[in-house]
């Protein structure tokens, strides 16, 4: 546990509270299941939905269901919600077997092309963070692989199937930094698919694919080889897609939960978190996992969780945690969004400010909507991009001239 500093959570509904004491795994539940049930206001429909938003229907149903069983909570839990958490826990079941198999066939056919893929999350980290793939939700497949073979895993996916969801704008290149994934659908078998070329969206630094690849690990759970993280590549990974979605599903905290207590080389794991400016947001995970879970800091890494930058952004990340947030949403309520942004400000190091700020200097493809040039005249955006940011303020409709 951080010592000498207590995360203010005195804004916690009552359901989240139960929700978070029964994820932890130091101690019996079963006393603060039967206070909660017997306490006025109690609402359990909310505590059900704070269940399916936060995705941890799969590892709650478990430690719910043999509560009941053993008689512990008697009536404390409604049974209705027991019912529907078992219904959750089999579609999820269902649900991974699937993944699982689409992501042996997928790891073997670009294998088989000459293309190495790392899977991200998915079936292999629900396998070594959960022990079962049943026992973590996912909704969609991430694979990693080299940049150059991007256009060749994108014709394998499409000769699968697969649909490109072609939402990236780009001009002058700029989508190989800005963004870090394309989107695949498959329609008959109601299957998603984001291949990555990075690990976040950029700018900023972060371990190149080969350098992944020599960490690699071998998935234990298919036939075919499949290959994820090695384990503090991972935990990089994990901490900083966690904190770039303001940690407002706490499956991704249960996550850092699970790794935290596997063993890892911590020496290794400080210099990959230092190396790549994400320290500050390590210990962000660490200190939140610690307070909400109760997850034991390893003691290398205690000194990072008593920075005062830290501290103050796992007290900025209560905002997302406390309201049900979803950030995933086709609509942001504008209070939050304008929040999510200079929360993600906060998050960056020193030297990922500067250069997230000098990318405001290259150019967006909105220059292009607003005065189109050819082509070969793209780079003449960069001298104009201040003229055409300023013409979009003040007059907000789009100059059509010149061709593509």
């Amino acid at each position: 546990m951080v010592r000498d500093f207590s995360l203010d959570t005195s804004l916690f509904p009552d359901e989240l509270a139960l929700l978070l004491d029964l994820m932890r795994n130091d101690r019996d539940n079963t006393g603060n299941a039967e206070a909660a049930a017997a306490a006025d206001g109690f609402d359990w429909d909310r505590f059900y939905s704070l269940v399916r938003h936060h995705r941890l229907y799969p590892a709650l149903y478990g430690k719910l269901h043999t509560m009941a069983e053993d008689g512990k909570v008697k009536a404390a839990i409604p049974r209705q919600w027991i019912q529907a958490l078992r219904s959750d826990y089999q579609s999820n079941t269902f649900q991974m077997l699937k993944l699982s198999a689409e992501m042996e066939q997928l790891s073997k056919l670009f294998a088989e092309s000459g293309i190495k893929s790392l899977v991200l999350k998915g079936p292999v980290l629900a396998a070594d963070l959960y022990g079962d793939i049943s026992k973590r939700t996912c909704g969609d497949l991430d694979v990693l692989v080299p940049i150059d073979r991007l256009e060749q895993a994108e014709k394998l996916l499409e000769e699968m199937g697969y649909v490109k969801d072609d939402y990236i704008e780009t001009v002058l290149n700029d989508w190989k930094w800005r963004h870090h994934h394309i989107t695949f659908f498959h329609l008959r078998k109601g299957m998603k698919i984001e291949v990555h070329w990075r690990l976040n969206p950029g700018p900023g630094k972060e371990p190149d694919f080969h350098a992944l690849w020599e960490r690699k690990r071998l998935s234990a759970i298919t036939h075919h080889p499949v290959y994820y993280l090695g384990r503090e590549d991972l935990f990089l990974f994990l901490v900083s897609h966690g904190a770039r979605h303001g940690w407002s599903r706490l499956r991704w905290l249960t996550d850092i939960d699970r790794i935290a207590r596997q063993e890892m080389d911590w020496a290794r794991l400080l210099r990959l978190l230092d190396a790549y400016g994400y320290v500050h947001v390590g210990a962000q995970a660490l200190i939140l996992a610690s307070q909400l879970l109760h997850t034991p800091v390893p003691p290398e890494l205690k000194s990072i969780t008593e920075d005062r930058h830290a501290r103050r952004l796992a007290q900025d990340a209560l905002y997302y945690i406390r309201q049900m947030i979803n950030l995933h949403g086709e609509t942001i309520p504008e209070d939050v969004a304008k929040y999510h942004k200079r929360h993600l400000f906060t998050l960056m190091s020193l030297q990922q400010k500067v250069l997230f700020i000098l990318s405001f200097f290259h150019p967006y493809p909105e220059d292009a909507k607003t005065l189109a040039l050819p082509k070969r005249l793209h780079v003449l955006y960069f001298p104009l991009r201040p003229f055409l940011w300023l013409w979009r303020k003040t007059k907000k409709q789009p100059l059509s001239q010149g061709g593509t």
